[in-house]
C-alpha cells in the first residue's frame, strides 16, 4: 500500500511537471521515468495516469506550428475527414520528420484508409524514433493481423507488451493468435 501511495505521490509530482509543449516530445527524459514506474505498478489508476501522461508526452512536438497541424489533424479524424487529417499530419513529417507521433497519426490515418502498406511505412518510422510507443506496435500488430501476417502480428503484440506490460487487448491477440498459428501450422 505504501509502494503504491508513493507512485501515486510521485505520478503527482510528475503531472504539474509535464514540459511545457515548447519543450516536450518522445525523447524527452521524464519518459525514461514514466516508463520505469509504468513498469513497476500494478494499481489500475496508476497505471491510467502513467499512460496519459506518456500519450501527453508523445502528443507535443515543440513546434507551435506542428502542434497547430495535429491538433488540426485530430479534428479531422473525429470529424471522419481522413482525406484533410492525412494532410495534416503528412505536413507534419514533412516539416518536423523527426516528431514520432506524427508519424504515428499518419499511420493510423492511412490503416483506416485501407492503405496498410503506407501504414505499415510509418509505424516503423515511428518506432524508429520511439522505440517505447506501445501504441505503435500494437497498431503495428492490429495491421499486421489485418493482412493475414500473423506471426508478424505476434511479434509486434509482443513488442507492445514489453514497452507497457498493462494493455489488455495486446494480450488477448497474442493468446488468439498462438491458436491461429497453431491451427495453420496443422
Amino acid at each position: 500500500m505504501i509502494k503504491i501511495l508513493a507512485a501515486i505521490i510521485l505520478l503527482a509530482g510528475l503531472a504539474l511537471s509535464v514540459p511545457h509543449p515548447a519543450q516536450a516530445r518522445q525523447d524527452d527524459p521524464k519518459l525514461g521515468e514514466l516508463f520505469d514506474l509504468l513498469h513497476d505498478t500494478e494499481h489500475p489508476r496508476a497505471i491510467a495516469d502513467l499512460t496519459i501522461l506518456i500519450w501527453k508526452i508523445w502528443s507535443r512536438s515543440g513546434s507551435d506550428t506542428t502542434d497547430y497541424l495535429f491538433n488540426a489533424g485530430i479534428k479531422a479524424m473525429s470529424h471522419g475527414d481522413l482525406p484533410k487529417a492525412l494532410k495534416r499530419f503528412s505536413a507534419i513529417t514533412e516539416i518536423d520528420p523527426k516528431f514520432a507521433e506524427g508519424w504515428n497519426k499518419r499511420a493510423t490515418v492511412l490503416y483506416m484508409m485501407g492503405d496498410y502498406p503506407g501504414s505499415v511505412a510509418d509505424v516503423q518510422k515511428t518506432v524508429s524514433l520511439e522505440p517505447r510507443h506501445f501504441g505503435a506496435w500494437s497498431g503495428l500488430g492490429m495491421i499486421y493481423l489485418k493482412m493475414e501476417y500473423y506471426e508478424l502480428a505476434l511479434k509486434a503484440f509482443r513488442k507492445a507488451l514489453t514497452t507497457n506490460p498493462h494493455l489488455p487487448g495486446a494480450r488477448q491477440q497474442i493468446i488468439e493468435l498462438k491458436s491461429i498459428i497453431a491451427g495453420n501450422k496443422t
